[in-house]
């Protein structure tokens, strides 16, 4: 048999280089045959130093590549070889000088700029690794026809972006990389469904893409979907471990499912890998806070503070844990933050919120509404909010509670009575009423579930054809077994979240008002209580406050208090269609006789009494809302009133509010079934 013809340099060279990223031995050999040919061959040197560096033999990859680097100065791929030896090697200013030499050479580089984003993490430069990231993502995309919409992604012109992006898929529907690209758009806008459905689409075609997994668990972790989530962060974390984003939206999801030990874990751990990295403080702080850590808590957060002094989310975090105040010192820092030129919109809101609480402290109300005023238009403008899709639903559902179905017998549903709800508006007491509930040994607290409003959005899907006209009218279209399925669902779904065998659980999602015809149809045993707060002393309190997601309407006065009015005509619509159905606790009385209103409430839910209730502070659970720090304390009076300090800017909350600032007790509902 005739022997096959030896490979000519050129060939020889390429097959090398095809190899080395999958088996970096065989490409060191086929690098030393090819030396062995031509000693001074350039592309054998880089093949060879790179396959030594991937084989973890930094010392031999550098004794190449420095002098080679020398020689080809605007030798990209050489450049950004010797870039990531010195980073392996720990020469974090000699890799970033190379890496940067590599992309002068060579701006659509990739990889170069992935690793200068790591150098730049690593180093605390919040800034410049975001947007080393982000050229990364620009220089990804291989398709000149998509260019101009990664451009406009970049610069952040994501309405352009998406239009560019919808046509190209109009003509080509199985375009991957232009799914990809749409996720990330939609992810940007905070679309997190729609964000979800293309990363799924690039997948279905690319399954190893990481871009795209990535992109697809932050858009689940960012619905409250960490059972679905969570998979996709671990198979990131499988395939790339030293990578921080990965790391950090694997502890975000964990500690979104409720096993804060895991994610403390993985942030304490990458406090130690990145101690110049602010926002890995910032994520350990939350992390810590959330099990009742307050003291490490403030430090983490303080720390980071110190890397990056405008970090909004870590100045009113401070703020808002609400253990110490901040001193003078901290309230100048914050001023000459807002001074700074191109200061980002997110840091820029953060403050505002954070000085509005230090000059509340301070006495100083009319400064202090100002700077929670404009925090607040700045969040509106980055979440807009249409409150007529909320009257609309409001309607709808006073219309269904009104109506034979709405009034008629129950017939239906599943019959268990595991789940607590705890509804009403956000800061008006749920969080307390959780932690009384979850201090009694038959009851677990799951904090805020997303799935009865996920429930309600697959309903309108499904049975109406994907217009929210129909909700909840369509429940009447459901059979009796079709209602005990929906019930089934939402309890083994609420199941993914229990962390103990106690017999009942509290889901204290408070918009959870909104979806009580889905409630009393699919379950009907369960125990419903509405937990209200003077409004404009609720409408005040959830104004100042800063939510990481949903309540999107609590950014204007205004609107504050058209959702308190409408959500108090829908439940005194409940109340008359199904007396007793609702259980109803004022946090006002709550305050004033807390034994006889906690015994009243154990009745309800068809509990006996337990001291530890009256105790509800010394129980010790993980609580995620902006109220855990007032929950681990004994009920406290001195926030009733705290509204009356603002009460001359607080003109459009009343007024909104209508007939439900004086009816805002509703019609009863308090003794129960």
């Amino acid at each position: 048999m005739p022997t096959a013809p030896p490979l000519s340099l050129n060939e020889a060279v390429s097959r090398a280089s095809d190899i080395l990223g999958r088996d970096p031995r065989s490409a060191l050999n086929q690098a030393k045959a090819i030396l062995a040919r031509a000693p001074s061959d350039p592309r054998a040197k880089l093949i060879l130093a790179s396959a030594h560096r991937r084989l973890g033999d930094i010392q031999s990859a550098l004794a190449i590549l420095r002098p080679l680097a020398k020689a080809f100065p605007a030798a990209a791929l050489t450049q950004y070889e010797l870039g990531v030896a010195l980073a392996a090697r720990g020469d974090r200013d000699g890799a970033t000088r190379a890496l940067r030499r590599a992309l002068t050479a060579r701006p659509d580089l990739a990889d170069a700029w992935r690793a200068l984003g790591d150098l730049l993490f690593s180093a605390g430069d919040v800034a410049g690794a975001e947007r080393a990231f982000a050229e990364h993502e620009r220089a990804s995309v291989s398709d000149p026809a998509l260019r101009a919409a990664a451009n406009a992604i970049f610069q952040g012109q994501l309405a352009s972006a998406e239009a560019l992006l919808q046509q190209r898929l109009a003509v080509r529907p199985a375009d991957a990389e232009a799914w990809r690209l749409l996720g990330d758009t939609l992810l940007r806008q905070r679309r997190f469904a729609a964000a979800a459905a293309a990363f799924e689409q690039r997948l279905a075609a690319l399954p190893d893409d990481p871009a795209a997994r990535f992109g697809l668990a932050a858009a689940l972790y960012n619905q409250q979907k960490p059972a679905e989530a969570l998979p996709h962060a671990r198979a990131l974390v499988a395939r790339d471990g030293a990578f921080a984003p990965y790391q950090n939206l694997l502890a975000a999801i964990l500690a979104l499912q409720g096993d804060f030990d895991a994610a403390i874990a993985i942030n304490a751990e990458l406090t130690a890998l990145y101690p110049l990295q602010p926002r890995v403080w910032l994520n350990h702080g939350h992390s810590l806070r959330t099990v009742g850590r307050q003291a490490e808590a403030l430090d983490a957060y303080r720390r980071a503070v110190g890397l990056a002094p405008e970090l909004g989310e870590a100045w009113w975090s401070i703020a808002n844990l609400k253990v110490a105040p901040l001193t003078d010192d901290d309230v100048k820092a914050l001023q000459e933050q807002l001074r700074r030129s191109g200061l980002g919109e997110d840091d820029r809101l953060h403050l505002h919120y954070a000085l509005g609480k230090a000059l509340e402290d301070r006495k100083a109300f009319e400064a202090s509404f100002s700077h929670y005023a404009q925090g607040a238009q700045a969040r509106r403008r980055l979440e807009p909010y249409d409150p007529r899709l909320e009257a609309d639903l409001a309607r709808r559902s006073i219309a269904w509670f009104a109506s034979p179905a709405g009034r008629a017998p129950l017939s239906g549903g599943d019959p268990r009575v595991d789940p607590i709800f705890v509804v009403g508006l956000p800061r008006a007491g749920s969080t307390l009423v959780e932690q009384i509930l979850a201090s009694h040994s038959h009851v677990e607290g799951v904090m805020e579930l997303p799935e009865i409003g996920a429930l309600a959005e697959s309903l309108i899907r499904n049975q109406g054809g994907g217009a929210v006209e129909a909700y909840p009218a369509l429940l009447g279209q459901l059979a009796p077994s079709d209602l005990a399925a929906l019930g089934k669902t939402y309890l083994e779904r609420a199941a993914i979240w229990r962390k103990t065998d106690a017999p009942r659980f509290v889901d204290k999602m408070p918009n959870n008002f909104r979806h009580l015809a889905l409630i009393r149809a699919a379950l009907p045993a369960a125990r419903v209580i509405d937990v209200r707060r003077h409004p404009m002393a609720a409408g005040f309190s959830v104004f100042k406050q800063h939510f990481n997601q949903g309540q999107i309407f609590s950014y204007d006065l205004a609107d504050i208090g058209a959702y308190y009015r409408d959500y108090v005509a829908l439940m005194d619509a409940v109340d008359e269609a199904a007396p007793g159905f609702v259980h109803r606790v004022i946090y006002e009385d709550l305050v004033a006789d807390t034994e006889s209103e906690i015994r009243r409430l154990l009745d309800y839910c068809g509990l006996s009494f337990e001291e530890a209730c009256l105790r509800f502070w010394e129980t010790e659970r993980a609580v995620r809302t902006v109220s855990s720090e007032q929950v681990r304390r004994p009920v406290f009076r001195d926030a009733l009133e705290q509204w009356r300090n603002y009460e001359p800017w607080l003109g459009p909350l009343r007024d909104a509010l209508g007939p439900a600032l004086e009816g805002w007790r509703g019609q009863g509902a308090r003794a129960g079934r």
